[in-house]
């Protein structure tokens, strides 16, 4: 399997292509130069493009992904509602949905062989707006409200539309601020980090009442922590064994150990990273993780070993100008 690393770097408009090595070694293979401040980015459930949003004139750009070394070729692109704080996509890439946190929004654009096309759908009311998520059964977005600690709960049907279910959302405790999410690979379990208290919430995705229940909530941050709490990025290892969670304020990953069926949380230990840990991605072997230190302008590699998922630097790279996105192909 080749693997290759995308990072954002806003500041100075940038994505840097790395190629993944052995022993968690990254070389440089391209720097893109983009017309505007490239922010979130995701590959295509196909591998075959990478799409970037950027601000301030708000668009998506798609990428095509070069299929022998990962690396881009500007393919197209389309307008946004709104300043794009997170995208995604569908599991089937028949869809891209974009997050805006000013505007408050979540909007859907067809990708139509690859590329996007107009906004079909836009759902305002969201303050604080963060991410959208597509959870495995690729039907229904989760879209945390950071502003109103809550998480909206939509169907996405045919033609693109997101219709709230029922239950339109759940909440989160006063003043957590639900941002990024993660799935396990069981389909039973997600997880949300919430960013002004720096926990993470366990949600269970259907009940044998058809209800979705948060079965744990866990601090994220150690002891004697007493500075402001700002969690970021949230990710889990592809076989579910471990999660990770970053906070910018202190400057840490906060390692966590779960269940055999995905429930239960128990915090590990904190790995010092690069100042301002805004994005981290984890390699489709579970080997790496990779995070970008928005402060530090470079980016670091760690090794996940043992069995409490604990990490050990491999290498650290200089790149773009405040660097918040990782992420990660694998063909």
């Amino acid at each position: 399997m080749k693997q290759t690393v995308y990072t954002a770097s806003p500041e100075s408009q940038q994505i840097h292509v790395w190629r993944l090595e052995e022993q968690g070694k990254l070389t440089l293979l391209q720097v893109v130069d983009v017309a505007g401040q490239v922010q979130p980015m995701v590959v295509s459930p196909d591998k075959q493009y990478l799409y970037v949003g950027v601000r301030p004139e708000f668009r998506v750009i798609a990428y095509r992904i070069a299929p022998d070394d990962g690396m881009l070729t500007e393919a197209g692109e389309a307008a946004l509602p709104g300043s794009p704080t997170h995208i995604s996509t569908d599991r089937s890439g028949s869809f891209l949905f974009c997050a805006s946190y000013n505007a408050g929004l979540v909007s859907v654009t067809p990708l139509r062989d690859g590329l996007p096309d107009e906004v079909v759908c836009v759902v305002d009311g969201l303050e604080g707006c963060h991410s959208a998520n597509m959870a495995p059964d690729n039907r229904t977005l989760w879209v945390p409200a950071l502003k109103q600690d809550r998480i909206c709960l939509f169907n996405l049907s045919e033609d693109g539309n997101l219709q709230a279910l029922s239950p339109a959302q759940v909440t989160t405790v006063a003043g957590a601020g639900p941002r990024h999410m993660a799935f396990h690979p069981n389909r039973q379990y997600a997880y949300c980090v919430n960013e002004l208290n720096s926990s993470v919430d366990v949600w269970e995705l259907k009940d044998p009442h058809g209800e979705i229940e948060c079965v744990q909530t866990l601090d994220m941050m150690p002891t004697d922590f007493s500075d402001t709490r700002w969690a970021a990025d949230i990710h889990m290892t592809p076989d579910g064994r471990h999660l990770y969670a970053c906070d910018r304020t202190a400057s840490i990953i906060t390692i966590f150990s779960v269940s055999e069926d995905g429930s239960v949380l128990a915090v590990e230990g904190y790995q010092p990273t690069e100042a301002q840990p805004r994005g981290f991605n984890i390699d489709h072997h579970g080997r790496y993780l990779i995070a970008a230190g928005q402060k530090s302008h470079h980016i670091a590699v760690y090794e996940i070993h043992g069995e409490q998922g604990l990490l050990e630097e491999r290498g650290r790279y200089a790149v773009g100008q405040g660097p918040m996105w990782v992420t990660i192909n694998a063909w």
